[in-house]
């Protein structure tokens, strides 16, 4: 498949035939290719994802959106397709698009320095097996399944204000999964990661990591059942990575405000914590599952506070919610390719690290129990409730972890869960959760990655 820089001309002139009949249109092409290699008792399988190639052509109808997409990226495809667009707006769509501001005539091409070229079917395979190997040179494991992901989206946005936006993301991911079985009891426990960027992003499944994942499952067959009721709980890093997500994820896009469907609607501007809690959303942190340059109008992505200090002060945009709002877009319309619906949606979304020491959350833990390992969450943005599902948990006394618990789930009103607050702590560096994807709409599903520090909280826990 050629550069999609390539093909410019061709996307100028498929913009210049719907010039007459509406005031902005744009055009959002794509390829994506990926190779996965999994490794398991079942025997390898090396999968390389079918090439996607094709084009979202957009135009403004007057009042509302109108788009066709095409998967053939050729003139007389991409003509065709503008021409049918065409037939669909009036001779001149009267009023101007909403959100076309400075950002949306940008010129910009972003490419990684450190591509993932070398990771091909063999390497990956390769990676994998070696990956499963080490699991396996545990004792006393039953089996255990390593798979390896990498591949390459491009996308590069043109419109007719004269932007010409051009990515490269490149995204690798691995996880390695270890199953102990013992008297008819199966458990298991595993390593996941993965974030944009190249080879690197595999440095951290290391052979300690991995044996550590096998010995977590077996250690599991022996875990206690989990406590039940309202409890003090400590959330591990990745667990309250996906508070953020689940609390002010959905809740926080601009779109189901305008459909009345969050019920953080008439809280924008109050407090919904303490002083110490900060929720960002950030599209361009730096190696993140879910980070790109620019989203899928054009808008470069950045930084948005979602709580600061403890106040609800912001909410995600595209270019029509943030018009309907008076402010900016911010970098968060996403398509999960160019066949699907363009939503606003989130990228990475965290807990921002406080002063605490992990020591010091623990002694203020007494009686509770810390949550490890995230397994799902779901949030209802209507209703304010929530549910986390974790693998294990531990027993704290006296400011140490002691009992191993088996799975569980956190649930409750996210406000509760946040107003009860009480410690947040520093990391060293903050990591984002990868191989992670956010649903909606029938589906949709896009990268999406979260992290956090630890959290020290109240909430009701019981069995998963």
């Amino acid at each position: 498949m050629a550069d999609l820089r390539d093909l410019e001309e061709e996307f100028g002139r498929v913009l210049r035939l719907l010039e007459p009949n509406t005031p902005f249109a744009e055009i959002l092409a794509q390829t994506h290719t990926g190779t996965s290699a999994r490794i398991s008792a079942a025997g390898p399988s090396v999968e390389r994802t079918p090439m996607l190639a094709g084009a979202a052509i957009r135009a403004w109808a007057g009042d509302h959106w109108a788009e066709v997409a095409t998967g053939e990226l050729t003139g007389h495809a991409l003509a065709g397709a503008a021409r049918a667009l065409g037939r669909t707006l009036s001779k001149r769509s009267a009023g101007a698009a909403p959100g076309i501001v400075a950002a949306s005539r940008r010129r910009e091409v972003h490419e990684v320095a450190r591509a993932v070229g070398g990771l091909g079917p063999e390497e990956l395979g390769d990676r994998a097996r070696q990956y499963r190997k080490w699991a396996l040179d545990v004792p006393g494991l039953a089996d255990a399944q390593a798979f390896v992901t990498v591949s390459d989206d491009s996308r590069l946005y043109l419109n007719t204000a004269g932007a010409f936006q051009y990515q490269v993301v490149p995204r690798v991911g691995a996880s390695v999964a270890a199953v102990a079985i013992e008297n008819g009891r199966v458990e298991h426990d595993w390593i996941r990661l993965g974030g944009m960027g190249g080879e690197e992003i595999l440095d951290p499944v290391t052979e300690s990591r991995v044996r550590g994942a096998a010995e977590g499952a077996k250690a599991l067959l022996r875990a206690k059942s989990p406590p039940t009721g309202p409890l003090t709980v400590v959330l591990d890093p990745t667990t309250s990575g996906v508070l953020a997500h689940e609390s002010f994820g959905h809740g926080t896009e601009a779109d189901q405000f305008l459909r009345g469907r969050s019920y953080l609607q008439p809280l924008r501007g109050t407090i919904v914590g303490p002083e110490t809690l900060s929720i960002v959303d950030d599209g361009a942190f730096t190696g993140g599952w879910g980070s790109m340059y620019f989203d899928d109008e054009g808008t470069p992505t950045r930084s948005n506070y979602l709580v600061q200090h403890g106040r609800f002060v912001g909410i995600l945009h595209d270019r029509t919610t943030a018009a309907a709002f008076d402010t900016e877009p911010t970098g968060n319309a996403r398509r999960a390719d160019f066949l699907s619906r363009l939503w606003v949606r989130m990228t990475n979304t965290y807990v921002v690290p406080g002063d605490l020491t992990i020591e010091e959350i623990l002694d203020e833990a007494n009686g509770g129990v810390l949550l490890e390992q995230p397994t799902s969450g779901m949030e209802d943005p209507l209703g304010g409730r929530m549910q986390i599902k974790v693998l294990r948990g531990y027993r704290i006394e006296h400011g140490e972890r002691t009992e191993l618990v088996s799975s569980m789930a956190l649930s409750g009103r996210v406000l509760d869960v946040l107003r009860s607050v009480r410690g947040v702590s520093r990391v060293d560096r903050l990591i984002m959760d990868g191989l992670s994807y956010c649903g909606k709409g029938h589906g949709d599903y896009v990268p999406a990655g979260s992290g956090g520090p630890y959290l020290l909280t109240e909430a009701i826990v019981g069995p998963a």
